[in-house]
């Protein structure tokens, strides 16, 4: 549902982190830019709007007076929403995607070929 709504309101580079098993913060986390704060902070609300209205709850929402960097907490799955330049500098997707994702797999020694 998120990707979805992303995907509707126009969400540049969605990345999508498995991290069940991983992190006990959450399931997933989502990462998407926005062109603008004002199009970061749109999305946030309409993020939060179809969470509260598939689930009942109201997710917090942090970093919407400035929208540089909106995060907005579903429980299971968290999304991350961006300016591209601010994406860029923490690189969350490096953070967590190496950790996780196949590179590490492929750098493992002990990995058979």
């Amino acid at each position: 549902m998120i990707a979805r709504v992303l995907d509707e309101d126009q969400a540049d580079e969605v990345a999508i982190i498995d991290l069940a098993g991983k992190s006990a913060m959450a399931d997933y986390m989502v990462i998407a830019s926005g062109r603008n704060p004002r199009h970061i902070g749109a999305m946030a609300e309409h993020l939060r709007e179809r969470i509260k209205a598939s689930s009942g709850r109201t997710p917090p929402i942090e970093g919407l007076a400035t929208a540089d960097w909106v995060l907005v907490d579903q429980g299971d799955v968290v999304v991350h929403l961006f300016r591209p330049e601010v994406r860029r500098l923490y690189n969350l997707e490096k953070m967590w995607g190496s950790a996780l994702g196949p590179e590490r797999d492929d750098a493992d020694p002990r990995r058979p070929d």
